[in-house]
């Protein structure tokens, strides 16, 4: 019981992210599945993967879509989710057929290559 209470917590807090910075799912839930609850890399990415299916992600979209300064481009919307669609298949099938090692550590430079990116930018 005690492990589902920090999951809700967890995903509490990356919904807070998400919906305030649109980011969770990979730059918070894969890394703390990993290093508090024991996933391994694949468990935890395709954790992280239901999570964020439709119903869940659509509220966040809804609070921006209300705000009349936030002009959302459905056509970019459409446009990213067919493809976002066919590359999560894709890369899940991918992810799958490789070394969990190298996943994992493939991981772990997407996410410090971003990290270095954002802190240099201006």
């Amino acid at each position: 019981m005690l492990i589902y209470l920090g999951l809700l917590a967890l995903g509490l807090f990356a919904g807070l992210l998400s919906g305030f910075a649109g980011v969770g799912g990979a730059i918070i839930m894969i890394p703390a599945l990993v290093l508090f609850f024991g996933y391994d890399q694949l468990r935890a990415q395709g954790t992280s993967l239901g999570v964020l299916c439709l119903p869940v992600v659509a509220l966040g979209f809804l609070q921006y879509w209300k705000n009349p300064a936030v002009r959302i481009d459905l056509y970019a919307v459409a446009a990213l989710g067919l493809g976002i669609f066919a590359g999560g298949y894709f890369g899940g099938r991918l992810s799958n057929s490789i070394d969990p090692l190298i996943v994992r550590k493939s991981f772990s430079v997407l996410l410090a290559a971003t990290a270095v990116y954002l802190f240099f930018k201006k």
